[in-house]
């Protein structure tokens, strides 16, 4: 084994095909395999199952990739300790976030420090989200669901809070803030479950003994909407990302508290790597775009 072969196996793994690893390590992709079969056959195991131009890692290549992604990252950590983080000239960081609301924001304010850093934005639930980060898929995750995992650095990034929305010809639409229990016997529209909007919703509900009539499961925010729009039920969504819609009215609801909490997170073991800690200290930095307060 040798770390060429190691760092070879790592690639291919994370790109999910050996094209996009020879872009990223800049090696032709003959190269690259020669690496990966050299690896595969010291040992006599499968790394991977070919398919077509995609590969699929084995579970043994999954047990392994687990422990390459700790070795690179704590090499691209100690090369951050050594050049430090105002050194950073490129570099790609790959995020995960519940809303891509809550995140541009702060890509924006790193792009402005660091021209030569790329990113790449993976937008799910977050329980996906989480999931991407404890497998290594990504850098770092930023969601709505607080952490307490000792293997993992949180901080908070700022406050929402959840509000309710309908059709603009809605009964609704002429009031401004309306009691939770007018959801009673109401359609409701709501993510899927690992979100935090239908956790938090739907466990306020329950505290307060209210059944609303159905419960309409889609699986993004866009689908939200236009099943919102087509009269399926009222919306549950954050008040930043409900945005000016003409076809839509806001409502406040008056008497529960719908706050929520957004956090980066990334594995403890990498904080101190140089892009994951420009991104903390992005956050950190009070000169950066404020977004609606909770209230």
């Amino acid at each position: 084994m040798t770390p060429s072969q190691l760092r070879a196996f790592h690639l291919v793994a994370r790109e999910s095909g050996f094209s996009g690893a020879a872009r990223a390590a800049g090696l032709s992709q003959p190269s690259l395999s020669a690496q990966v079969k050299a690896l595969e056959v010291a040992y006599g195991v499968r790394l991977f199952e070919r398919q077509g131009r995609r590969v699929r890692v084995t579970e043994l290549g999954q047990g392994l990739y687990s422990i390459t992604a700790r070795l690179f990252a704590a090499e691209d950590e100690a090369r951050a300790l050594l050049g430090g983080a105002l050194n950073l000239t490129r570099g790609h960081l790959r995020i995960a976030a519940d809303s891509a609301t809550h995140v541009m924001p702060l890509l924006a304010r790193l792009r402005e420090r660091h021209g030569g850093v790329t990113f790449s934005l993976r937008i799910g639930n977050s329980a996906e989200v989480l999931r991407f980060l404890l497998d290594y898929e990504t850098d770092i995750a930023v969601m709505a669901r607080q952490v307490s995992d000792p293997l993992l650095h949180a901080t908070e990034l700022r406050r929402d809070r959840l509000v309710l929305f309908v059709p603009r010809g809605h009964a609704l639409a002429r009031r401004r803030r309306v009691p939770l229990s007018t959801l009673a016997g109401n359609d409701i529209v709501l993510r899927e479950r690992g979100s935090i909007t239908r956790e938090v919703f739907e466990q306020t509900l329950a505290g307060a003994g209210i059944q609303p009539r159905s419960l309409f499961e889609v699986q993004t925010r866009e689908a939200v909407r236009e099943a919102v729009a087509a009269g399926f039920g009222i919306g549950v969504v954050f008040e930043s990302e409900l945005g000016e819609d003409p076809r839509f009215h806001g409502l406040q609801v008056a008497d529960a508290a719908l706050a929520v909490a957004e956090y980066a997170v990334c594995r403890r073991e990498h904080r101190r790597s140089g892009l994951v800690r420009a991104f903390f200290d992005a956050a950190g930095d009070q000169s950066a775009p404020d977004l609606p307060a909770a209230g």
